[in-house]
């Protein structure tokens, strides 16, 4: 990953290290001072189950976990903002204005993306996500309160902001809704256990890992016989309709990442590859003929398993960018 690329998705890639209900967070004017990780206690949404809501200030640029109230008021003009939401795996992120107080013909914006993007790089991808890219955007000058909540897609969302006159700015309420089908996913954790389930639907579905993986794959349902094959392009399955792809790179995009291994038929049992990516995406293609089922488990690489290329890994694709 070029430098400059990785300093601005450090915040990005390193976060998701914390405990499931961790908040960290840095002002872009104040990375010479502020400690990035600086984290909330690790008990801190045990400890809030029956205070909710939660409340707290927001900053220009924030990460939050927890469902809760939270404010934004500018001490300065603020003009390159953006807060990054992220809930557990099964459900969807509820954003609702509580109130808003900008000025947009003098410049502010206040707008929600359904998903996550950075430096042009989205998740979903475009390829993943039922509406196309300029849908995703909710701008709240255009709109204003017609549209006063916002419930995404998947277990991410994030806005955008800008304000100008100090004491001017915003708050929103976060909530959760649960998804029964979870598609799109960004993991929380470097390790954990999911079963990705595509009933009858047209669509491809990703699991992202925002870490150098182990990735063991223990039951895939796709209705043909059993087997799994390394992918050597442009061989592979690209002559079937469902399939489990292996993804691996620096970015965000799982559109951008480099297509790893296919799995094609349905098996029982366990197949693991070692993949030294920063992302690490485990992508489910599906026409919509039946249900598709994987369940995987994963946990982070160890710096010393980084070195030692030994076992069924993937080559130092990505191993080289670490």
């Amino acid at each position: 990953m070029p430098p400059n690329f990785k300093l601005q998705c450090h915040f990005i890639l390193i976060f998701l290290m914390a405990l499931r209900g961790e908040s960290r967070y840095l002002e872009l004017q104040e990375t010479a001072e502020y400690d990035p990780f600086l984290l909330f206690s690790a008990n801190l949404k045990r400890d809030l189950a029956g205070e909710q809501p939660y409340h707290r200030a927001l900053r220009c640029l924030d990460m939050l976990s927890l469902p809760g109230q939270f404010t934004f008021t500018a001490d300065r003009p603020q003009l390159h903002c953006a807060a990054f939401f992220i809930a557990e795996p099964e459900e969807f992120i509820h954003i609702h204005y509580d109130l808003v107080s900008i000025d947009c013909e003098g410049g502010d914006f206040l707008k929600v993306f359904d998903g996550w993007i950075l430096k042009g790089e989205k998740f979903p991808s475009s390829q993943d996500h039922p509406l196309p890219t300029n849908e995703r955007y909710i701008d709240f000058c255009e709109s204003g309160l017609s549209r006063r909540s916002i419930r995404s897609s998947q277990n991410v969302a994030m806005i955008f902001f800008r304000v100008h006159e100090p004491g001017n700015g915003f708050t929103l309420t976060i909530k959760t809704d649960p998804n029964l089908f979870p598609c799109n996913v960004i993991s929380q954790t470097p390790n954990g256990r999911f079963t990705l389930v595509v009933p009858h639907q047209h669509r491809n579905c990703s699991f992202s890992i925002i870490y150098p993986v182990v990735i063991k794959i223990s039951d895939l349902t796709l209705g043909r016989l059993h087997g799994v094959q390394s992918k050597k392009p442009p061989e592979g399955c690209g002559g079937i309709g469902d399939f489990v792809e292996l993804l691996g790179g620096t970015g965000l995009d799982p559109s951008k990442m480099m297509p790893l291994a296919d799995l094609c038929y349905p098996f029982h049992g366990a197949a693991q590859v070692k993949i030294g990516c920063d992302n690490t995406v485990v992508r489910m293609v599906s026409s919509g003929k039946q249900v598709n089922r994987v369940t995987f488990e994963y946990r982070q690489l160890e710096p010393f398993e980084l070195e030692n290329q030994n076992g069924n890994s993937i080559p130092e694709f990505c191993l080289s960018n670490l």
